[in-house]
């Protein structure tokens, strides 16, 4: 069993174990969290317009 901390390493400073890769979510028609995905998105361009 593994510790569960979140790390972007490939061994767990915590346990000392392998973690597993995290590969974003694949596109579906049915996603249930589009409207945060999209509000995100929004957000991330507006900001890079007002610089």
């Amino acid at each position: 069993m593994n510790c569960g901390r979140y790390t972007l390493k490939k061994i767990c400073p915590e346990c000392g174990k392998e973690t597993e890769i995290n590969a974003p979510q694949k596109y579906s028609k049915d996603e249930t969290v589009a409207h945060y995905r999209r509000m995100i998105k929004k957000e991330s361009l507006d900001r890079h317009e007002s610089n």
